[in-house]
């Protein structure tokens, strides 16, 4: 008799010891349970730590509430000036609802990042390509709204979505090189011409000082003959005066001038001048 009451008791306590078993669950501090009691889900969910259900008849699921990080394969679009481009973004989106992330999508990383592809194809279709290399900020506030509005339904939310690579083509590139090669020689040959002008009103400045004081320009002669010969050439250029030049050209033009001639006191008189004398025969 007594045999058989401990061995039921060993048989109770075996079946106690499989039934904890089984209807014990751990929930992890960054995952929430959620429970489907006969196929249908259960009012709240099972917070992080131990947990029990009825085995058999309710089904455990856990579902992880950290923020995911989704690259987004490579998208090839043409953009709204007709240049054909290949962009690629990361999505990082977390679970805010557990119940909905399970009931209402069947795989939400599935559906986030297909739409998330849809999304940046959109977005290359209305956009330039300047937009794409130099305004990404306001491209990314764009995509993460498409992609967060339908993904509230699901019981996820959009943290952040990154457009992370632009890729053109060569052709394209090299034109985009040949531009900007333009553009800086442009500028650069505008500041030379804003330098040459700047350079010409101090030297137009600097004449009108050295054409009140003649003396300032010969010591500005000897400065530059200075300079030169600080240079140890074998040949020495020496400066030769305007001034010198301008007066032997009044000088030769002076000489070269043609002396003026005295008029003729009287002009001589030509047979047109006097009349005509015409022989008659005599009258009988």
């Amino acid at each position: 008799m007594l045999e058989d009451l401990l061995a039921a008791a060993a048989g109770l306590g075996s079946a106690a010891v499989v039934y904890v078993m089984a209807a014990a669950k751990i929930v992890k501090q960054y995952e929430r349970g959620v429970v489907f009691r006969l196929g249908r889900v259960l009012e709240g969910v099972r917070k992080p730590g131990f947990t029990m259900i009825i085995p058999v008849v309710d089904r455990l699921r856990k579902v992880n509430m950290q923020i995911v990080t989704m690259p987004v394969p490579a998208q090839e679009g043409i953009t709204r000036d007709n240049v054909t481009v290949r962009v690629d973004a990361v999505v990082y989106f977390k679970v805010v609802d557990a119940t909905y992330a399970i009931v209402q999508v069947e795989d939400y990383r599935f559906a986030v990042s297909q739409m998330a592809q849809t999304s940046l194809r959109s977005i290359i279709g209305k956009s330039d390509l300047d937009d794409l290399l130099s305004n990404r900020e306001k491209l990314n506030q764009g995509l993460e709204l498409m992609i967060d509005s339908p993904a509230v339904g699901w019981g996820v939310q959009i943290d952040r979505v990154e457009i992370k690579d632009v890729s053109l083509p060569d052709t394209m590139k090299r034109s985009m090189a040949r531009q900007a090669e333009a553009d800086r020689e442009r500028r650069a040959r505008v500041i030379n011409a804003d330098a040459e002008l700047q350079a010409s009103k101090k030297l137009a400045e600097a004449a009108g000082v050295m054409s009140n004081q003649p003396a300032a320009l010969q010591l500005r002669l000897l400065q530059t003959v200075v300079a030169v010969a600080a240079e140890k050439n074998s040949t020495l250029v020496l400066p030769f005066p305007v001034e010198l030049l301008r007066f032997l050209e009044r000088a030769a033009q002076q000489q070269g001038a043609p002396t003026p001639t005295p008029a003729s006191a009287a002009a001589p008189v030509t047979q047109a001048d006097t009349p005509a004398q015409v022989d008659t025969p005599a009258q009988a």
